[in-house]
């Protein structure tokens, strides 16, 4: 059964990589760097910041610190328990990938791109819901864009992705809990 599904999500991912053409690799390689979305994130924390004000500011990028590192970490440890190589590492389908990444890691599973943009879409999304309705969607396509950049760059399958979106919306959560708990402990009166 799942090696059936591996074969499934490596013909997936066969099937989205090859989409790929030269004309558009240069975008998706901006879109795959991390430093990128620096002007985004400094953005939503001048929104948290004028919505919400310094003192509650100060304790999200506490809240944010604490989350990345979180998210980041597991996805690691699960990198280094599972050892499930990156698509960019398989011989037997390395004539068939389109590999345009700047560097292929050792294994892939689960992505850290995907984990930790989409925990920032929806930990930022929800706090600033109140403010900005449609704000969160914006960011869940954001999250979405960056993880698919990880297949078309040939350095994760499908499922990769899928399994760190689903990591970092959890995480996301747990962390914008965290962030309300606090703000009513410290911030509201």
């Amino acid at each position: 059964m799942i090696e059936q599904l591996l074969e499934y999500d490596t013909e997936l991912f066969l099937f989205l990589n090859n989409l790929g053409s030269s004309t558009w690799d240069e975008l998706w390689l901006i879109i795959t760097n991390k430093l990128t979305f620096i002007p985004l994130y400094a953005f939503l924390l001048f929104l948290l910041y004028k919505n919400y004000g310094l003192k509650s500011m100060l304790i999200f990028v506490v809240v944010i610190a604490l989350m990345i590192t979180f998210t980041d970490q597991i996805t690691n440890i699960f990198k280094r328990t599972f050892m499930r190589s990156r698509p960019c590492r398989v011989d037997e389908i390395a004539d068939e990938i389109r590999y345009i990444a700047v560097r292929c890691g050792k294994y892939g599973f689960f992505s850290g791109h995907s984990s930790n943009s989409m925990a920032a879409a929806v930990f930022t999304g929800l706090l600033l819901k109140p403010y900005y309705k449609n704000l969160i969607f914006i960011l869940l396509f954001w999250s979405a864009v960056v993880a698919y950049s990880r297949v078309y760059v040939g350095v994760h399958y499908p499922i990769d992705i899928v399994c760190g979106m689903t990591f970092g919306a959890i995480s996301g959560f747990m962390f914008y809990k965290l962030a309300q708990f606090l703000l009513k402990r410290f911030v509201t009166v």
